[in-house]
């Protein structure tokens, strides 16, 4: 049985279409992926993404435990920063994509996917041999995301913080809406202004802060979310889904993600295979393509071929680009054909349909 969030009857009474994702029930869409996709471009949605999971690490040997799983240099962080980063396996197949939080000195946060906070939970602390203490608050943390251009107008008539304080991939911690402990941070997943909140549920009451968030976006147009505008968002920025683009068969420098890679670093899993793909060269990688015909989506799994019709790859993510109003998506090719600007075929069921190559974001915020 999916478990539930501790906002699902709130999305029930909103008349969300609920599905199954990452083992909770999940809303999908409430009046519409495109009615909550414009909200978020041009005003702000409120997701409930309290499925995603949350990993304490603690102690003297906490920042080695990090920095022995994850590629990034966590040495970096500082109290109040975040870093993007990602875990991978011996062979360079990523474990997962995650979000370090440096809370204190000697205490760090790691927001992990909701599909995965039992497969990474048993990763981290199979290959904690550094004592850090580990604690998962998965089950005790629910966390909303305000997305959009309002998002401030919206969320500083309830904290007392100043949220021009918090650039992008910092945070800090306050009162909102009456309730505290908040962890309010600034990672975003959609390309625009916006803002995380972390609720410990043992001191605060996150139905609270979600009526409190809808009532205060009401004149600003907020709209609740779901996951389906929470994709199209995404991949409009271009930004990976594990699962979809990142996966245990694919490693971080054909994933576009090199620049997180920090090979110079202290041993890490996964660095030496790292190394002798770097050293070996790439053989294909994770591009952007749009559609050059109207009406025609690239799915998940369709093949993509050159112009001799040859398979040279597959598409990993692929919608209708809502701001666009025409296919995008993004997927494995030969290296020989990564390039912007290359010509490409993405079979549409028995159609080959032409597409091009280019750098993502596929559109550009403000």
């Amino acid at each position: 049985m999916a478990k539930r969030t501790v906002f699902y009857q709130k999305h029930k009474q909103a008349g969300a279409r609920i599905t199954e994702f990452g083992g909770f029930d999940m809303p999908v869409q409430y009046a519409g992926i495109r009615k909550e996709h414009v909200a978020v471009r041009e005003k702000a949605g409120l997701f409930d993404v309290s499925h995603m999971g949350e990993f304490i690490v603690r102690g003297p040997g906490s920042l080695d435990l990090i920095q022995k799983v994850t590629i990034n240099d966590a040495a970096k962080l500082t109290p109040g920063k975040a870093q993007y980063t990602a875990m991978c396996y011996e062979d360079g197949g990523i474990v997962d994509d995650l979000i370090v939080y440096m809370l204190a000195d000697e205490e760090y946060m790691l927001v992990v996917n909701a599909a995965n906070i039992e497969k990474d939970w048993k990763w981290i602390v199979d290959n904690n041999n550094t004592n850090a203490t580990l604690e998962n608050r998965s089950a005790e943390i629910a966390l909303l995301a305000l997305q959009g251009p309002e998002s401030t107008s919206i969320l500083e008539n309830l904290v007392e913080t100043d949220l021009s304080d918090i650039g992008f991939y910092t945070f800090t911690t306050g009162s909102v809406a009456g309730e505290d402990d908040v962890i309010i941070s600034a990672t975003g997943y959609t390309g625009e202004k916006g803002f995380e909140l972390y609720i410990d549920t043992t001191v605060a009451d996150p139905l609270t802060i979600w009526d409190k968030l809808m009532k205060e976006g009401e004149p600003y147009g907020l709209e609740p979310a779901g996951l389906g505008a929470r994709d199209t968002l995404r991949l409009e920025m271009g930004l990976a889904l594990y699962g979809n683009d990142i996966t245990a068969d694919t490693h971080p420098l054909e994933a576009r993600m090199g620049w997180l890679t920090k090979l110079e670093k202290t041993d890490f899993i996964g660095k030496s295979a790292l190394l002798d793909k770097k050293e070996s060269g790439l053989t294909r990688k994770l591009v952007g393509f749009t559609m050059d015909v109207d009406r025609k989506v690239p799915r998940s799994g369709y093949d993509i071929h050159n112009a001799n019709h040859e398979t040279i790859g597959f598409v990993t993510s692929g919608t209708q680009s809502i701001t666009l109003g025409k296919g995008i998506g993004m997927g494995y090719v030969k290296i020989s054909h990564s390039e912007p600007g290359t010509d490409l075929l993405i079979k549409i069921r028995k159609e080959l349909v032409q597409a091009t190559v280019v750098k993502p974001p596929f559109i550009k915020t403000k």
